[in-house]
């Protein structure tokens, strides 16, 4: 305690005392007995002082009309949560506390000038922790945008405003968020993809890498958007972007140039991967030039400073609000080391909102998953850290990654959504040979992760990169272009660390939208004994070319449990082995599945996936796809049921010949007497199929979020989508 709290509280108490001698006001303080009395009186109500003295636990306000010179009661609060974080910093300086320390933010709207950086000192431990929140019943909004003012109408269907920090100081950001929504920059084409006509490169410098380190790229392109790169202003040569989509990448260039005579762009920097380059097969898109401003919804930043910007239907200047993002990040949690991490802090109740991306010179070179990808709140060295009943929106990357040596940490009912890449990293791509550098126990339970992928369309709801003992459970993933939950990140069979981790409850869906490639609504890479992926329920997943399946064990995927899973209308395949060992695959529904319902690819000798108790039930495409017929499994019990015919045929045999194989010895094909499949009710009417092959029946409406009815509303995605993404499909399978 401070000497001026002190002296603070000596006039406090003073002014009390002089209340209960009103007879020696002329005289105080009185004499004999009475100042012993008085004595006494002013040490117990010191001792009280020091009681409630940040020594023993403190909450500091925030308000959006707070100072950061005040001390931060609810009458004086603080306006940043960065000087709340200082002055908690003074109290534990100024002793031990036992009690825990609150940060509460009033309501309202608090525009961050910087992130949120806490360090080892700023730790709690088990009995005091720090803890950030919202006032009870209330969510305050911690945003990392401005809003733009001064629009003026260039005429009924184009508005502009001048921004000065863009004339003048070189500010610039890439996204836009209009009345709550993500605007769209300026593009070519309008909507979809232009094809790539052909694709050779040059190389300048070879290097010892699998992938060239520099060269240059000759792309052909549509003629009509070479004439319009050939006009690019210099500032616009600078700012456009050409974002390819090739198989699960996108690459994102800048145009280094034009022919000035052939429909030829050139790209310049590091070399094509060899196992994922742009092709024939490949497609595009340009966006950020002011000639392919011309559809409302959309907008141009000029260097100019000037802002243009094609209304939507009933928009006015007075009802329409632009927030501009100027932070990257809300959050930075970074301990010393493994050995001195940032430890017992909770966030509750708060709400993140706009934060930008801004693509570096030499552009994004393709990247699974969007890996290399930030994320508005990290940890690095980090542990009992908590995220619950949070929002973060309007981002453009990831909104969590618990990065470097982070361990027990929880995000739960947390709501994710319009970001830029996807939702929830864990662990790192890099291999630390420290067991104390890894990653482990982070649990990420009922939350939405949904409308993703905006600036980085491969990136994912959830991704386990190295790291064991994590559990995702009950979460609702929906509406992005790649998958839903990715786990390991070792190619073959080399050692991962990629253990035990438990991948069950979610409800992942409305995937792919046709854009990507070689996608699964849980996909899994590597060695990783001990995982299971059970109770989810997977549906509605859809590449542009291969992928699009359900249940994705990748490559070297080794020691997995699948079971209990409802997976249905996926393209390819409900579940697809590229090659792997010795995973389980059992008590599963798959259903509908749209080319094929079974697939496999490498062909080993080894035991590749023990296949049994499944019920498999189709109405189009093909049981077996590619090797399946061919690999080395074991498959038993299981149900199967074309409702197109009893013939069904495994590969090029009957089913007496695949059995006569070894194969589904016991297996029936027979129809499961599901209770309505064509609406996607898989409970049992009758259970004696079941029965037969010793399915087990499971409740996968269990699957997804839980808690009140307002939150599992929140879960539930538009009609509209629903109907889009239908159209989406039929207009794809008619090509």
């Amino acid at each position: 305690m401070k000497i001026s709290d002190i002296n603070d509280s000596m006039c406090l108490i003073s002014k009390f005392l002089f209340s209960l001698y009103p007879d020696t006001s002329s005289s105080f303080p009185p004499a004999g007995k009475e100042r012993m009395k008085l004595r006494n009186i002013i040490l117990v109500m010191l001792l009280g002082a020091f009681a409630c003295t940040p020594a023993s636990g403190q909450t500091i306000y925030l308000s959006p009309s707070g100072d950061d010179g005040n001390p931060g009661t609810r009458e004086k609060p603080l306006a940043t949560l960065t000087a709340a974080r200082d002055r908690v910093r003074e109290l534990r300086q100024q002793g031990s506390i036992t009690r825990p320390v609150e940060i509460i933010a009033l309501p309202g709207e608090y525009f961050m000038s910087q992130p949120l950086q806490l360090g080892t000192e700023d730790s709690g431990d088990e009995k005091s922790p720090l803890i950030i929140k919202s006032e009870e019943g209330t969510k305050s909004l911690f945003s990392g945008g401005i809003r733009l003012k001064g629009f003026e109408k260039v005429n009924d269907k184009l508005w502009r405003c001048f921004i000065p920090p863009v004339a003048y100081n070189g500010l610039y950001f890439e996204q836009l968020y209009v009345n709550g929504q993500r605007a769209v920059r300026a593009r070519e084409p309008d909507e979809g993809f232009a094809r790539v006509k052909n694709v050779s490169e040059t190389v300048l410098e070879k290097g010892s890498g699998r992938a060239p380190l520099f060269a240059v790229q000759k792309i052909g392109i549509d003629s009509l958007h070479a004439s319009l790169v050939r006009n690019f202003t210099d500032d616009e040569s600078r700012d456009a972007l050409i974002i390819f989509y090739h198989n699960w990448d996108n690459t994102r260039k800048r145009i280094s140039g034009c022919s000035s005579d052939s429909a030829f762009i050139f790209t310049v920097g590091q070399g094509m991967k060899p196992w994922n380059p742009v092709n024939s097969k490949s497609r595009y898109l340009i966006e950020n030039f002011r000639a392919a401003l011309d559809t409302p919804g959309e907008w141009f930043l000029d260097r100019s400073g000037y802002l243009y910007y094609i209304p939507r239907e009933g928009e006015t200047i007075e009802n329409t609000e632009f927030i501009a993002p100027v932070l990257k990040e809300f959050v930075i949690l970074k301990g010393e080391s493994p050995e001195k991490p940032v430890s017992d802090i909770v966030f509750k109740n708060l709400v993140f909102q706009h934060a930008g991306y801004l693509t570096p010179a030499d552009g994004n070179e393709p990247a699974q998953a969007a890996a290399p990808v930030s994320a508005v709140i990290t940890a690095d060295f980090a542990n009992n850290i908590s995220f619950t009943d949070c929002e973060i929106a309007h981002t453009g990357t990831y909104a969590f990654w618990f990065r470097r040596a982070v361990n027990n940490c929880l995000v739960t009912k947390c709501y994710m959504h319009n970001l830029g890449a996807g939702g929830v990293k864990i662990g790192e791509t890099t291999l630390r040979q420290s067991v104390n550098e890894l990653t482990h126990h982070i649990t990420v339970d009922n939350n939405i992760i949904t409308d993703a992928g905006h600036v980085f369309p491969c990136a994912v709801g959830i991704i386990i990169f190295h790291g064991s003992d994590n559990r995702l459970t009950h979460n609702e993933i929906s509406n992005l272009r790649y998958s839903g939950i990715s786990v390991g990140w070792i190619w073959g069979y080399a050692h991962s660390p990629s253990k035990r981790n438990i991948i069950s409850y979610n409800h992942i869906h409305h995937l792919g939208w046709g854009e990507l490639c070689d996608m699964g609504g849980v996909y899994t890479l590597g060695a990783s004994e001990g995982t299971v992926v059970s109770n989810n329920v997977i549906h509605h997943v859809y590449s542009f070319d291969y992928g699009g399946w359900g249940l994705y064990t990748d490559e070297g995927s080794y020691g997995i449990i699948m079971e209990n899973n409802l997976v249905y209308q996926c393209k390819n395949s409900g579940f697809h082995q590229h090659y792997g060992k010795e995973n389980i695959i059992r008590n599963n529904i798959l259903a509908f599945n749209i080319r094929g319902q079974l697939q496999a690819t490498r062909i080993e000798e080894h035991q590749s996936i023990s296949f049994t108790n499944n019920i498999v039930y189709f109405d189009k495409g093909t049981l077996l796809v590619n090797n399946w017929h061919k690999f080395n499994l074991f498959t038993d019990y299981n149900c199967y049921w074309d409702v197109r015919t009893k013939e069904i045929k495994f590969g090029d045999k009957t089913f007496a010949e695949w059995q006569k194989g070894g194969k589904d010895q016991h297996s029936v094909i027979a129809d499961p007497m599901f209770a309505d499949p064509a609406s996607y009710d898989f409970r049992f009417k009758n259970l004696s199929v079941a029965r037969r092959i010793k399915f087990v029946p499971f409740d996968y409406s269990q699957a997804g979020v839980y808690g009140e009815e307002g939150w599992r509303r929140k879960a539930m995605m538009s009609a509209g989508l629903f109907l889009k993404f239908d159209e989406t499909v039929e207009k794809m399978e008619k090509k």
